[in-house]
């Protein structure tokens, strides 16, 4: 019997018509539309497909979409300057920076400069803090959608939402999906192990997981000695290979491989990429909905 198939796209249009119903009621009351701004640098192809893919669903959604697109060449001063003219604008209620940076611009210190209140993407350290203290603040959008669908696949395996005391196993300890996925396991109560390129006997590990969530970036790294028989399988990575004359998408497992084992998992692609986008969207309401009060 295969697994459960964890559509993400199917729960992020969900995701999405909620969050257009509540921007409705916001433009309904006089309030004006919330609103994401953009910021690309350079030419980076992967980049600028995803960029539009945002501005595309934030615009049907019916909030407000601002675009900075910069040249390759702009100065790290110079980006900083506009990320503090966005910090300042009372009508921007999200801010995102688009990785990767060119070379010559610290990422982290561009991050670091953003309103934490507006940090929608939740990499300030400011919201890594008040993740894991517990305090109200953006969590990275990716383990937040991650969330929805560990959920989801629990709804559909027992009934209920409840996670309290499942074994949790995250592959990878990225401050970017990693760490705060760990975070947002132990806050709902499950039993939390992060396995990484060091952990030995890591199949042995993973085996123990009611909850397997692998984000470690190597294709189909993970395969059918990781699964433990009904186990929810959440496949973060995002890999481009080319076999012969043709290149796919994997993920960070092996999908034909586990699927027969596990008792629901994620597809690459369809699975946790559309979550990201819609917990973007969900995050800059939050914020939007926190300063109108």
């Amino acid at each position: 019997m295969s697994a459960f198939l964890l559509d993400g796209r199917a729960i992020a249009a969900d995701l999405r018509a909620g969050l257009q119903t509540r921007v409705a009621q916001h433009l309904a009351a006089g309030r004006r539309a919330p609103a994401l701004a953009v910021v690309l640098v350079g030419q980076n192809p992967a980049s600028a497909v995803y960029v539009a893919s945002k501005v595309k669903q934030t615009t049907e959604i019916g909030m407000v979409s601002i675009e900075h697109r910069l040249p390759d060449n702009v100065t790290e001063a110079e980006l900083l300057a506009l990320i503090n003219r966005l910090n300042r604008d009372a009508a921007v209620d999200g801010i995102l920076v688009q990785l990767p940076l060119p070379p010559a611009i610290r990422a982290e210190a561009i991050l670091a400069a953003v309103d934490p209140d507006k940090d929608v993407d939740g990499f300030h350290p400011v919201n890594a803090g008040r993740l894991a203290t517990g305090a109200p603040g953006f969590v990275p959008c990716t383990p937040r959608g991650a969330m929805v669908l560990i959920r989801a696949a629990q709804r559909v395996l027992t009934g209920g939402e409840g996670l309290s005391g499942l074994d949790a196993v995250v592959v990878g300890r990225s401050t970017i999906v990693g760490k705060p996925m760990a975070q947002l396991l132990l806050a709902a109560d499950c039993t939390v192990t992060i396995a990484h390129s060091k952990t030995r006997d890591l199949a042995a590990l993973c085996r123990r997981a009611d909850i397997l969530v692998a984000a470690i970036g190597r294709p189909m790294a993970l395969g059918a000695a990781h699964v433990k028989p009904g186990a929810i399988i959440i496949d973060v990575g995002i890999n481009r290979i080319a076999p012969g004359d043709k290149t796919r998408l994997v993920g960070d497992c092996d999908f034909a491989a586990m699927q027969p084992i596990a008792g629901a998992i994620t597809p690459v692609p369809g699975g946790v990429g559309p979550m990201t986008i819609a917990c973007l969207l969900e995050n800059t309401l939050e914020g939007y909905e926190r300063r109108m009060g």
